[in-house]
């Protein structure tokens, strides 16, 4: 584990090369990996990956102007979800899945801060395939990291993270190869 900031940790490889290889296969025939609509600039847009969400139980997930409804949360999503638990020391009960084709797939610049996750949500994003570039910077300009997410490989943000910092994936046109993520967090029912 390498610490990259206060609360954002990553381990290069929690898993084999046979096993990520394993898992990415599994992940990517699921049949719920669908290409969203988000809204951005006063207009609907297709999301630039897929994406399945999946949760324990049947709470929905909205985000950018969509609500995401939950898919059974099936194998291998459960073996993933308790190393995951196991390593970090945190509990999950949903995860959105996002699978990138290509470098030209991305993931612009967001916080993950929506009413639905607590007000300080810790994030465990895992990563299959590809290994692709993600960039967090601070809201106020002044730090930001640039690291490579590897196959198997585990980054944890915790503590103020989502409320200090935006992340994103961005297009990588040299990228040829698929990447699925998963990004395992926390879910209130909203009253």
């Amino acid at each position: 584990m390498t610490p990259l900031a206060e609360h954002i940790y990553y381990w290069e490889s929690i898993y084999s090369e046979a096993e990520s290889v394993d898992y990415f296969n599994r992940l990517s025939s699921f049949t719920s990996l669908k290409q969203g609509l988000i809204h951005m600039f006063g207009k609907q847009l297709k999301t630039p990956r897929f994406e399945s969400f999946h949760c324990i139980h049947p709470i929905p997930y909205r985000y950018s102007g969509q609500e995401l409804t939950a898919s059974p949360f099936i194998e291998p999503l459960f073996e993933i979800m308790n190393r995951v638990e196991e390593l970090t020391g945190h509990t999950y009960n949903s995860v959105l899945i996002n699978l990138y084709r290509n470098g030209m797939d991305s993931n612009g610049w967001h916080a993950d801060n929506e009413k639905e996750l607590g007000k300080n949500p810790v994030i465990a994003s895992v990563s299959f395939g590809a290994e692709r570039t993600f960039k967090l910077k601070s809201i106020t300009g002044d730090k930001a990291h640039s690291i490579k997410l590897g196959n198997g490989s585990l980054l944890l943000m915790g503590g103020n993270t989502q409320h200090e910092y935006k992340h994103c994936i961005p297009k990588e046109p040299k990228v040829m190869e698929p990447r699925i993520n998963l990004t395992f967090r926390t879910i209130f029912e909203q009253q």
